[in-house]
């Protein structure tokens, strides 16, 4: 009986090595602040953005900190299928995400509001997997585009 659920829990922590291995974007990524692009103000000071491997997609949850004090929490799961997921923070609901991956270190999410895509993020690993890049583009209140470029290192 021990030897039996020994082997099933090798196996199983080797499945769970090997889909790590097969999704550059698993692990946990911290905001390198110089590298990024963000417009005036909005750049966080710190974030940590951490996933890992969920049934034919990722579990995703991040922590954001501004300077003005606020915070932000969020996460969700989801496949790389295209279909929305809930995503969740500490006050409650925020903008449905869809994953879409584009090619083995390329992923697209799309935030949707009302049937809307209003934000797209194309995340980019680093063929070294050291880095991983979120260009974000998304409308401001008045409908000008914006665009921020956040860049994370692998921890």
């Amino acid at each position: 009986m021990v030897r039996t659920f020994s082997l099933v829990a090798m196996v199983l922590m080797f499945c769970a090595g090997a889909l790590a291995d097969t999704d550059p974007f698993i692990g946990k990524w911290k905001l390198d602040m110089r590298r990024s692009k963000y417009p005036a103000g909005s750049c966080p000071k710190t974030m940590v953005i951490v996933m890992e491997a969920a049934e034919q997609g990722v579990w995703y949850h991040s922590d954001a900190v501004y300077n003005n004090g606020g915070e932000i929490h969020a996460q969700y799961t989801a496949g790389y299928d295209g279909k929305e997921a809930m995503v969740m923070s500490a006050r409650g609901f925020l903008l449905p995400v869809s994953l879409k991956r584009e090619g083995p270190r390329v992923v697209v999410a799309s935030y949707s509001r009302g049937m809307q895509v209003v934000a797209i993020s194309r995340r980019v690993v680093s063929k070294d997997g050291k880095f991983m890049t979120i260009t974000t583009t998304s409308s401001d209140a008045s409908g000008k585009k914006t665009t921020t470029v956040g860049v994370y290192v692998r921890q």
